[in-house]
């Protein structure tokens, strides 16, 4: 795809270290690095929520519109950059929305 934006150094290292546990040949060694990862990635997922979160809203303060912010964050909508900007994630949207509609 011509318009996908390029991808960041560091995403290239991630997406090399999922293909690096893949290259694993043991069964046994693979599956005890993987289950390794999985382990660690709960914590690690939050931090990489928490730091987006706040650049977003370094963004915001800079004066960018959620709209910009959305594009950047790669065509998602005003909407859920601002979510994103308010720290809430796909399962807290889903909880505010139960709530909404069992009150009603």
């Amino acid at each position: 795809m011509a318009d996908e934006p390029q991808k960041s150094e560091e995403v290239k290292r991630l997406v090399e270290a999922i293909k690096a546990f893949e290259a694993i040949e043991d069964d046994e060694a693979c599956a005890i690095a993987v289950s390794q990862a999985l382990a660690e990635w709960p914590e690690q997922q939050v931090k990489l929520r928490e730091l987006r979160q706040g650049r977003v809203q370094a963004l915001k303060a800079q004066g960018k519109t959620w709209k910009q912010i959305g594009q950047l964050l790669g065509g998602i909508s005003a909407a859920r950059a601002q979510q994103i900007g308010a720290g809430l994630s796909g399962a807290q949207r889903r909880k505010e929305e139960a709530k909404k509609l069992s009150a009603e």
